[in-house]
């Protein structure tokens, strides 16, 4: 699904990511975490193609960056980050905002058929907002944007989901509503291949079976999240010595006084 090798990214003679080896197969869920500055949100823009490397082969769903046409490409990948929330109009409708992910449009321009239609109200029934579907889109909670954004990206089929911090700026009910219905998702057999992103250890659900650990741009340790989330990695990762739990089959990690 995603093949980095030796992916270095320079920019104004600063090193935004630094010799990244990294796979993705079909099958595992990854979540990425890493503090701010860790080189997170470079990563996701040389998968999407907005970054080109400086060094370094990508390979993104067998199609080789060099060798292949990006903005095609970026149709099998839905990318739901808080800049494509600001991006989207107010005064949109939900069934409209659902709508332009099969065009990957900021707004509905182009006519759709019935099937859309159809397949657009399916997947809000299945993301539990098919009650929206009349609402303007800038009086939704941040939670419900979150879940229209969800059934956008769906709505192109896409083979990979990258979810980049989507839990920012939802409070605590709302977080675990949305975290409930990504474990939910990851469950459905038409789920794509997921890629959360987030700085928060307590948001990896069950369902991410892998972890890549980011640090100052470089791949820190990757592995088995059984392995990474533990007292000992955590503590080296962070710089920190820190306690862990588990509950509800999460890790939750508190700094040691």
């Amino acid at each position: 699904m995603i093949h980095l090798k030796d992916v270095t990214v320079i920019r104004n003679g600063k090193y935004l990511l630094k010799g990244i080896n990294w796979d993705v197969n079909k099958g595992e869920h990854w979540a990425i975490l890493g503090l701010n500055g860790s080189g997170k949100t470079s990563l996701l823009n040389v998968i999407n193609g907005y970054l080109y490397p400086t060094s370094g082969k990508v390979e993104v769903l067998d199609q080789e960056f060099g060798k292949t046409n990006i903005p095609e490409l970026r149709k099998e990948i839905g990318f739901i980050s808080s800049s494509l929330k600001q991006q989207l109009k107010d005064y949109d409708i939900v069934l409209s905002v659902v709508l332009s992910g099969i065009f990957a449009s900021i707004g509905l321009y182009e006519a759709v058929e019935k099937k859309d239609v159809e397949m657009a109200r399916t997947l809000m029934e299945q993301l539990g907002i098919e009650h929206l579907e009349n609402t303007r889109y800038g009086i939704l909670s941040e939670g419900e944007k979150q879940r229209v954004l969800i059934a956008r990206a769906l709505m192109a089929k896409p083979k990979i989901l990258i979810l980049d911090e989507p839990c920012n700026g939802l409070d605590l009910i709302a977080r675990e509503e949305f975290l409930e219905f990504i474990d939910r998702l990851a469950k459905q057999e038409f789920c794509p291949t997921l890629i959360y992103v987030t700085h928060h250890v307590e948001e990896i659900l069950p369902c991410f079976s892998h972890v890549l650990l980011m640090k100052d741009g470089e791949v820190y340790e990757k592995g088995l999240a059984s392995d990474l989330l533990t007292e000992e990695t955590l503590t080296r990762f962070f710089g920190r010595e820190v306690s862990v739990q588990e509950q509800q089959n999460r890790t939750w990690i508190a700094i040691k006084s």
